[in-house]
């Protein structure tokens, strides 16, 4: 457990006490991580009175950090005492072998290239040998209360009071395992750009494979020149280890080319193109570019797809802040009154969330059992609001609140504006998640 100070630390405000209601969290991880802590502590009582003192705001701000989460206790005594929840960080092995697992799985990448942590990240770890979650017997309560029972109530609470901080930043549990989740990207994508530049699309045996290799070059690769030596400059055989393809010697690069001559300095462009809309379609292009290449590099299944007018026009509207942009748009499209709702849609969730505003469909039978099932757990505690489903909008009667369920699998959570619905955040996989980020709104 680290104990000394960690400029990764992150410092959260005090929760303040709560009347009654849900002590677990709202989220999938948050959930998930009350499940593995009750497992690892079975004995129902000190659960009981940890969800007590949890409740009660006697807890003050938390540190989370690698290795621990920390807080103090206000238990009536002149001074606070310290409560601390130590879990074994993950070393650099074992974080490689994650996102090694990570980038097998195309969907799971993406997801963690946009900052989410999605739930299937659990089966990479499963199939790296490691855990995510607390084991039986990791989580380590230290607390400088007299209260015999081990873990004592303070331990708990702050183990309740951690699962709702995943409620808003699943990530913290990659940070109490040892990585920001900057870090934790950072090398990600470095596995990712790895096997892009070896062609390794994610051999499940790459000892095999560079035996394979050793055959096609007839033995041990020496020094560049010899008898079974790769050339110098020529393409890595898939399955070379990285080692040997950094090893490579460098291929000189061609003489650039002379610079143009200034231009000359005139006030008016030769070609009558003002500059702010290229700097725009500059920009566009940059974004472009930046899709195509995280789709080279893996971190999604297919390229982006080509938009048709009516959706370039609302990208555009939507990723320009510029109120000019908009005017000149909405002047100049087939839709002007649906532009404004369509770009907050899609600033929201993109070409999906725009798909969402216009599309509605009818979900799978198991799609909406899932969800109910979701719902329903994830407000045992509070009772399910009532709900009227239609196709893939899930409507709150009276309150003025709608889920759209996507085609992505995602939920998209929508408001009541005079009668019109307007989409209202981000999406979320989980509903319960979703639903309860509109009733907190």
């Amino acid at each position: 457990m680290s104990d000394g100070h960690d400029d990764r630390a992150r410092g959260f405000a005090a929760f303040p006490p709560r009347k009654g209601g849900r002590v677990r969290g709202r989220s999938w991880w948050s959930r998930a991580w009350v499940e593995s802590m009750e497992d690892g502590w079975p004995e129902e009582e000190p659960l009981k009175k940890g969800r007590t003192v949890a409740r009660s705001g006697r807890l003050g701000p938390l540190t989370v950090g690698p290795g621990r989460v920390a807080a103090e206790v206000y238990d009536g005594a002149d001074e606070p005492y310290p409560v601390v929840l130590g879990l074994p960080e993950l070393d650099d092995e074992q974080w490689d072998a994650l996102w090694e697992r990570t980038a097998d799985r195309p969907v799971v990448t993406e997801a963690l290239l946009a900052g989410e942590l999605p739930p299937d990240l659990l089966e990479a770890a499963e199939d790296a040998r490691l855990g995510l979650l607390p084991g039986y017997g990791e989580l380590d309560p230290e607390c400088g209360c007299d209260e015999p029972d081990h873990p004592c109530a303070h331990a708990v609470a702050l183990g309740y009071q951690f699962s709702w901080l995943l409620d808003e930043e699943p990530a913290l549990l990659l940070l109490v395992r040892g990585r920001d989740l900057p870090a934790a990207l950072e090398e990600l994508k470095s596995v990712l750009l790895l096997r892009a530049m070896t062609g390794d699309a994610g051999d499940d045996d790459p000892e095999g494979a560079y035996e394979e290799h050793e055959e096609a070059t007839g033995g041990d690769a020496g020094p560049a020149g010899e008898e079974g030596a790769v050339p110098a400059g020529g393409p890595a055989v898939a399955g070379t280890p990285a080692s040997e393809a950094y090893a490579r010697p460098a291929v000189p690069l061609p003489e650039l080319p002379p610079l143009p001559e200034p231009a000359e300095d005139v006030t008016e462009p030769v070609t009558g193109i003002e500059a702010d809309p290229l700097e725009r379609l500059v920009a566009d292009a940059a974004v472009r570019a930046r899709e195509l290449l995280a789709y080279t590099l893996g971190a999604g299944t297919e390229p982006p797809r080509p938009l048709d007018r009516w959706q370039d026009t609302v990208r555009i509207a939507a990723t320009h802040p510029d109120p000019r942009v908009s005017a000149r748009l909405r002047d100049a499209c087939d839709r002007p009154d649906e532009l404004d709702r369509a770009a907050e849609a899609w600033r929201w969730g993109g070409a999906a969330g725009l798909t969402v505003l216009e599309e509605v469909w009818r979900p799978e039978g198991a799609e909406v059992t899932r969800a109910r099932t979701a719902l329903t757990t994830g407000w045992e505690d509070e009772g399910l609001p009532e709900l009227v489903v239609r196709d893939n909008h899930w409507t709150l009667s009276g309150l003025g609140l709608q889920l759209r369920y996507g085609r992505d699998g995602r939920w998209y959570p929508y408001r009541d504006r005079s009668g019109t619905w307007w989409p209202a955040g981000p999406p979320a996989h989980d509903a319960a998640l979703a639903l309860a980020e509109l009733l907190d709104g």
